[in-house]
């Protein structure tokens, strides 16, 4: 008997389905921690949020940045595997889920080179006080430096799940005139200006909840807009 599950396709499946869940655990955390820890902190007493910070920051931060990982990993693993089974990347398909990876790469190269490593001062300083010693200087830049990289990541959420469903659920039409170049250079240029304010810049717009839910619409209409346009 010939078992599905078996089967090239079968294997690529299994995958999918870690890599489904390992992303709905990243991005759930993710939006944990802009949606609702965040505004806890900012209501609750010094305390509470010593506490929280200490205690329960750690423990989430550890789920937030391994489900982010392996989703990254699983998520090559189905691209590996689909290319060697023929199938294109100057197609609809290709173009989206190329767009959909290009964003989720970021937002975990986010995770591991900014997020993390400044949560870790944070925490640090949190849990040195508590102990009666003093707090770190560089805590609350720290803070702000990891608040814009999850703030900027959360924007790049909005579209990234929009294109990766766009991928098998959405088909944009192209012929012999698109522009697949002209297609990735502007997308990239967008992308980039994003992550290079979420490295220096300002939360701007998506300071707040309702902002940061607005822009990442706004970017995914454009964004699709680009891919429209160009092919």
């Amino acid at each position: 008997m010939n078992l599905a599950i078996t089967t090239m396709d079968g294997v690529l499946f299994i995958f999918r389905w870690l890599h489904i869940g390992f992303g709905v655990t990243w991005i759930g955390l993710l939006y944990y921690f802009n949606f609702v820890q965040g505004a806890f902190f900012a209501e609750t007493d010094a305390a509470t949020k010593s506490n929280a910070i200490q205690k329960l920051v750690p423990r989430a931060l550890w789920w937030f940045r391994y489900a982010a990982l392996f989703t990254i990993i699983t998520g090559i693993i189905i691209i590996t595997g689909r290319s060697h089974m023929g199938f294109s990347f100057a197609t609809s398909w290709g173009v989206n889920i190329l767009t959909g990876m290009s964003l989720g790469t970021i937002m975990f190269l986010n995770v591991w080179g900014i997020i993390w490593p400044n949560q870790k001062i944070v925490i640090a300083s949190a849990t040195a006080v508590a102990a009666g010693g003093k707090a770190d200087p560089n805590a609350a830049a720290a803070g702000a430096k990891a608040g814009l990289a999850s703030r900027t990541n959360t924007l790049f959420s909005i579209p990234m799940l929009f294109f990766m469903a766009a991928a098998n659920h959405l088909t944009v039409m192209t012929d012999e005139n698109s522009k697949f170049m002209l297609c990735a250079i502007i997308l990239g240029v967008i992308i980039l200006a994003l992550e290079l304010n979420a490295i220096k810049g300002k939360t701007g717009p998506i300071t707040s909840i309702k902002g940061v839910i607005h822009m990442g619409f706004i970017l995914t209409i454009v964004m699709y807009a680009v891919i429209e346009f160009t092919l």
